[in-house]
């Protein structure tokens, strides 16, 4: 496959995009490729660990390819997102519980479905030019691919900031959110990964790994924690509202441009995720409540209309107002029941 480069060299399975032009966006047959070569390796004592990298200087992963998305779902065939969602969750699980380690080199914009690539392993490499996100609300989605795993584990309030505003994190910050392991400067970042194929033993990583520069998350912990303490959506906007400052203005201009409902319900999936014996499957098995029924009821193919396709920038939500009522929100998350999430292989 053109997309993807995926062989053995050395005592390293090695999976490298190849889409360098596109930002490495991954499509359903990238999943899939990944996912048959990952399960092969497994069981195969000849590979000690996995190396996932990816082509060009701008991107790991911007994300899932939604073009087809939404041609299938504008087309009222919402079969098909179901169904490259549950099996690219599948593979998130995979990565997440491997039975060997997986070295991700996360250069570049590395968002939404590059998260679920390169954000599960064992041994998560940034860099200078880093920057990773989960910018799912502004597309009518909420974060996923186990994304809602590291934001509920995430320092305070630091995933109900993340996920509501898409913020990106540098190489510092993506360490202090728990969304990566080790900061490495990239230009060493060849001989590391020859060092891999070659010793098979990732524990070279530990070596290589130097301190980042400064980040600003950090800083801003407070501020995070005291504007996000809030229930729901309509909480938080309340307190960034009523409590003026520049961090109040800034990020109230930021969640303006997002989808409400979207926040809404990434605000109480983390609250439930909290509260509940955390795990990949479980949260996961959530994200996929939404997920579901993104395209039948949510804002999902308006906010691709808007940010893709017509690029008008002008995505028409519902409840613009920002006023989400809590039964739209227990609609989106309720339970799937027979459609629920299975991590069976199909």
């Amino acid at each position: 496959m053109s997309d993807i480069n995926i062989r053995v060299t050395g005592q390293a399975g090695r999976i490298t995009l190849t889409r360098g032009k596109a930002l490495n966006a991954l499509s359903y047959e990238m999943c899939m490729a990944i996912d048959a070569a990952m399960r092969q390796w497994a069981t195969d004592d000849a590979v000690k660990l996995v190396v996932i990298d990816a082509e060009g200087e701008k991107a790991f992963c911007a994300g899932g390819d939604i073009a087809e998305l939404y041609d299938t779902g504008t087309a009222g065939d919402f079969a098909y997102g179901r169904k490259f969602w549950s099996d690219e969750y599948r593979l998130n699980a995979l990565i997440f519980t491997y039975p060997k380690p997986v070295v991700s080199f996360l250069q570049g914009f590395t968002m939404g479905g590059g998260v679920g690539i390169g954000c599960h392993g064992t041994h998560r490499i940034v860099g200078d030019s880093s920057q990773i996100s989960m910018p799912e609300a502004g597309i009518g989605l909420i974060p996923d691919v186990g994304g809602t795993l590291m934001l509920t584990l995430a320092p305070g309030r630091l995933g109900e900031y993340l996920g509501m505003t898409g913020a990106r994190m540098k190489a510092a910050d993506a360490i202090y959110a728990g969304f990566a392991d080790f900061y490495i400067p990239e230009s060493f970042w060849p001989v590391l990964i020859a060092g891999l194929e070659k010793e098979g033993d990732a524990a070279i990583v530990d070596v290589a790994s130097q301190q980042p520069p400064a980040g600003t998350l950090q800083p801003q912990q407070e501020d995070i924690d005291r504007y996000f303490a809030g229930e729901t959506l309509s909480d938080i906007q309340t307190l960034l509202q009523t409590q003026p400052s520049e961090f109040a203005e800034k990020t109230l201009k930021t969640l303006g441009r997002n989808a409400p409902l979207s926040m809404a319900c990434t605000v109480e999936l983390l609250h439930r995720l909290r509260e509940s014996n955390l795990s990949i499957h479980k949260a996961l098995e959530h994200e996929y409540r939404f997920t579901y029924r993104a395209m039948e009821k949510g804002d999902f193919l308006e906010g691709i209309r808007a940010q893709i396709i017509d690029k008008d920038r002008q995505p028409k939500w519902q409840y613009a107002e920002q006023d989400v009522p809590a039964t739209a929100v227990s609609q989106m998350l309720m339970p799937l029941g027979a459609d629920s999430l299975s991590f069976e292989e199909e």
